[in-house]
């Protein structure tokens, strides 16, 4: 666990399933689809408990995604999750504050900056990548902050609860 005076991170737990599938599935639709959503392709709460249990279950070097927890005073606030990982290589990272109260005040970057330490040394990463919705810009604000460096934009669905989307491709090399 690694803290600053009010902000902790640590890894996923059993007792965080509900907080991350609740995230998912009462979101405002219109921040969904800001974020590159395509709220039909959302899993549904069991399939959240079961993806979320496979990856607290297994060895760094088997995860296929692999979150952090953020909590603010305590309180859990959001969650970072790496993805597409190559372990000892790269993984695609995602950051989710869960209310609006805690986005825009300087959180997301202080919690990345307790977070990314994490992803680099138990997945044994050489380079961390992310790939937000261009159009949204909160992470393109942030990514930059924290030294990683912009590769291109470029059209995909990045993901598989995306819709097809500009991104802008960002790295930070270990």
């Amino acid at each position: 666990m690694m803290e600053d005076k009010h902000r902790t991170v640590r890894e996923l737990q059993s007792s965080d399933i509900d907080l991350i599938a609740d995230y998912w599935l009462n979101a405002d639709a219109d921040y969904m689809r800001g974020m590159g959503v395509d709220l039909a392709k959302l899993p549904t709460r069991e399939q959240w408990h079961s993806m979320l249990s496979a990856q607290i279950s297994q060895d760094y070097a088997e995860k296929q995604a692999y979150a952090m927890m953020w909590l603010l005073d305590g309180q859990p606030i959001g969650h970072c999750n790496v993805n597409k990982i190559v372990f000892g290589e790269e993984a695609y990272m995602h950051l989710h504050i869960w209310q609006p109260a805690h986005r825009g005040g300087g959180n997301g970057a202080a919690f990345l900056g307790l977070t990314i330490p994490f992803f680099f040394k138990n997945l044994q990463l050489k380079r961390l990548y992310s790939e937000p919705y261009s159009l949204n810009a909160a992470p393109n604000r942030t990514l930059p902050k924290l030294g990683f460096r912009f590769v291109k934009r470029y059209s995909t669905t990045p993901g598989w609860i995306n819709f097809e989307q500009d991104v802008n491709l960002w790295v930070l090399e270990g």
